[in-house]
């Protein structure tokens, strides 16, 4: 089963999966894959029982798989689900278990049904003061719990800008009748100290509260809210919400609008007589600023993610973003800028020779995005200038425009920085028109990326 993304590079977190050999670098910044299961074919309860050990995604429990691989919705690996009574089917028809932890992987609606036990383990604050989880920040209060780590360069600075427009918009309920808690996925890095550097960078006030502690101490803990993960990278972009005293508890998509996700916690506030239903990714027309995408691309799963906003490539050509660079095609998508003393300019070559080895695919079958992450210093002129001197030929396209819509676009496939400098040297290759993603180091040997490509395009032709 190929490894998968679909559009929620939440991307997701980031927007993303790893190809076998990409470099270390590259590990860091792309989700790790569950190994493929050995296939039995003995007969009686051994191979029963394997037969019906099942995979579940975190953020759509209706998703189940017999396999491990990627959800098709949200890119998320699946997670392995304790087992069920026998003969419970999915609407997929294949045998349907219940999720091994419930707190990430309740009823489709978003409910979690009974929460299990929160631990009261041993943490330690931004501020360097030591707290029992349950006690001091969970236990009769109304609370917003997500995950992240301080080195991350794809999900998590947006999951924390979320978190900071949610606190603005809950206003003095912040820290009083709401409390925001941000547990950190790589407490051996995330000390006090780099946690309120992270804090402050995004201006968290009174009532949020960043979490680090003891490794066998966090784990315990985010195994019991159903986060925990053997590779910091592959973190849930899940938003735990929950009124601890009604034992009300639901789960939202952690890059949804401030908006809904307040809606969300008023609703567990009042104890959850309000709808449950889980929040779905914002749709481009939510964008802070920008165009407004076209009304026809909003006609498909796909066009409901990507946004449609209008970009200008290096020969100044406007162009929107899904309608006329994603929909229907093969794409290579990478990150740079033309002032870049670091990767930026060995990436472009080695994908120059990629399309070299692609031949006249590109611009037919497949086409390259390259899109900067400095738009106000590339210039639509700038960028033709830096094309030219990779011999970019016809159907690679480097990206620039009003800042506010390169932004969107890198924000929703898991690029966007605040400094340049940081950018991920990650390259997306995926089909729009069949759901195919996977994503590898762009550093990685053009053979190999070129092997990617054509992988894609067999399967496009079947």
């Amino acid at each position: 089963m190929n490894n998968r993304i679909t559009p929620a590079l939440a991307l997701v977190s980031f927007l993303l999966i790893g190809l076998a050999g990409a470099p270390a670098r590259a590990q860091h910044d792309q989700h790790a894959g569950h190994a493929k299961p050995k296939v039995s074919r003995q007969v009686g309860a051994r191979a029963k029982k394997r037969a019906a050990a099942s995979y579940v995604c975190p953020m759509h429990p209706g998703v189940t798989s017999v396999k491990p691989g990627r959800c098709p919705k949200c890119g998320m690996n699946l997670r392995a689900a304790a087992a069920q009574p026998e003969g419970q089917a999915t609407s997929n028809g294949q045998q349907s278990e219940a999720p091994a932890a419930a707190p990430a992987q309740g009823a489709s609606s978003g409910a979690l049904g009974e929460f299990p036990k929160i631990p009261d383990v041993p943490v330690v604050d931004q501020d360097g003061r030591e707290l029992k989880f349950y006690s001091d920040l969970v236990k009769n209060k109304t609370v917003a719990i997500n995950f992240i780590f301080t080195t991350c360069t794809t999900v998590c600075p947006p999951l924390t800008a979320t978190f900071r427009k949610v606190q603005q918009t809950l206003g003095e309920r912040g820290g009083k009748d709401t409390h925001l808690i941000s547990i950190s996925v790589d407490p051996a890095t995330d000390t006090p100290a780099r946690l309120k550097g992270f804090s402050e960078k995004f201006k968290a006030g009174p009532g949020w509260t960043f979490v680090t502690g003891g490794v066998p101490e966090i784990n315990s803990l985010l195994r019991a809210l159903g986060a925990g993960v053997s590779d910091k990278t592959d973190h849930t972009p899940t938003v735990l919400i929950g009124n601890e005293r009604a034992g009300h508890w639901t789960r939202a998509y952690g890059l949804a609008s401030a908006a809904s996700l307040v809606k969300v916690i008023d609703e567990a506030a009042a104890g959850g007589a309000a709808s449950t239903k889980a929040v779905a990714p914002p749709a481009p027309a939510a964008a802070p600023g920008g165009e407004q995408p076209a009304t026809a691309a909003e006609k498909s799963a796909a066009s409901a993610y990507f946004p449609n906003h209008v970009l200008l490539t290096q020969e100044g050509r406007p162009v929107r973003f899904y309608d006329d660079l994603l929909k229907g095609k093969i794409v290579l998508i990478n990150f740079m800028f033309t002032t870049c003393a670091g990767v930026c300019s060995p990436m472009t070559a080695n994908l120059a020779k990629v399309q070299s080895q692609l031949g006249d695919r590109v611009g037919k079958d497949v086409v390259m995005l390259s899109i900067s992450v400095d738009p106000a210093v590339d210039t639509p002129e700038t960028l033709k200038k830096y094309a030219a001197k990779f011999k970019a030929g016809p159907g690679w396209h480097f990206l620039t425009g009003k800042k506010e819509n390169v932004d969107w676009v890198l924000y929703k496939l898991g690029g966007y920085v605040e400094d340049k400098s940081k950018h991920t040297g990650v390259l997306i290759i995926g089909n729009e028109a069949t759901g195919e993603w996977v994503k590898t180091a762009a550093m990685r040997s053009p053979a190999e990326i070129t092997e990617a490509v054509l992988v894609l395009l067999k399967a496009e032709k079947k």
